[in-house]
C-alpha cells in the first residue's frame, strides 16, 4: 500500500473580539488540507498529516524512520520547523538536519514533494527560509531570496507544457488559482505545467528518487474553492502523488 506523509498545512489562529466596553479571546486549530487528502483518498492513496505545530518534535529524524513512507510532502511550513526541534531551541543541544535526512531519502529512493504557501519555498517575507537548506538542492526548481509570493485575485491560468499522466490531468477547463510562489525550473527539470508564464508543477529525477513542485496552495485562499470541486481535482492530486511516490 502506497503511504504519504503530509508534514504542515495547519494552524493555530488566536483572536481578540472587540465588543464596546468589553473584549475576549479566542483560540482555533485550523486545517488546510482536507480536500488535498480527501482527493488523494478518492484515487485510492491514504495521505498521514502531521500537524505544523507537532513537526518540530515528531517529524522523522533519520532516513531509516522516511522510508516507512513512500513519499513526503511538505506544504505551507517553513525551514525552521525543522531545523529548531526544541531540543536545539530551548536546550541548546545538537539534533539530525533533518532537510539534509529528506534530500538522503531522496536520493535513495523516496519521493520529495513541496507545496505552495505563505511559509512554502521563501514564502511570505521570505521566512520559510528554504533556499539555503539541503532541500533546494534537491528540488527541481530554484528560489529566489526574497518574498516569492504572486498574488493573482484576478485569477492566474493554469495550462500544460507537455503530454504525460500529470499533463493530462491539467486540461484547459481547469479553475483559475489565486496566486502562488514564483520559482525557476533547473535546466535538467521537467516543467509539466505552467501558471500563467510561471513555473505551476515541475518534476525531477534525484539519484534513485524523485521530487516534484506544486508553487499554488492546495486549500483557500491561492486554490479556491471552485478549483477543489473541480472535476480535475483529484486525478490531478493522484497524478502527482503517484508520481512522486514512484508508483505512476
Amino acid at each position: 500500500m502506497t503511504r504519504i506523509l503530509l508534514a504542515g498545512e495547519s494552524w493555530i489562529s488566536h483572536a481578540t473580539h472587540y465588543k464596546g466596553f468589553d473584549s475576549f479571546s479566542s483560540t482555533t486549530f485550523e486545517r488546510g488540507a482536507d480536500a488535498f487528502i480527501e482527493a488523494a483518498a478518492s484515487q485510492g492513496i491514504t495521505i498521514e498529516q502531521l500537524y505544523a505545530h507537532d513537526v518540530p518534535e515528531k517529524f522523522p529524524w533519520s532516513v531509516d524512520e522516511l522510508k516507512a513512507y513512500d513519499a513526503v510532502i511538505l506544504s505551507d511550513i517553513g525551514a525552521n520547523s525543522f531545523l529548531l526541534p526544541p531540543a536545539t531551541w530551548l536546550g541548546g543541544q545538537s539534533r539530525p538536519n533533518r532537510l539534509q535526512v529528506l534530500a538522503e531519502y531522496a536520493h535513495g529512493g523516496g519521493g520529495v514533494m513541496m507545496a505552495g504557501g505563505y511559509l512554502s519555498f521563501q514564502g511570505f517575507q521570505a521566512r520559510a527560509n528554504f533556499a539555503r537548506t539541503p532541500l533546494a538542492e534537491i528540488l527541481p526548481v530554484t528560489m529566489l531570496d526574497c518574498d516569492d509570493r504572486v498574488e493573482a485575485p484576478q485569477g492566474a491560468r493554469p495550462s500544460a507544457t507537455g503530454a504525460g499522466p500529470i499533463a493530462d490531468t491539467v486540461g484547459s477547463g481547469a479553475p483559475v488559482l489565486l496566486g502562488y510562489n514564483r520559482v525557476f525550473a533547473k535546466p535538467e527539470a521537467e516543467v509539466v505545467a505552467k501558471v500563467d508564464d510561471d513555473v505551476l508543477i515541475a518534476t525531477l529525477a534525484v539519484g534513485a528518487g524523485r521530487s516534484l513542485v506544486w508553487t499554488s496552495d492546495i486549500g483557500p485562499h491561492w486554490c479556491p474553492v471552485p478549483f477543489l470541486e473541480w472535476d480535475g481535482f483529484a486525478p490531478l492530486v493522484g497524478a502527482m502523488v503517484r508520481w512522486v511516490a514512484g508508483v505512476a
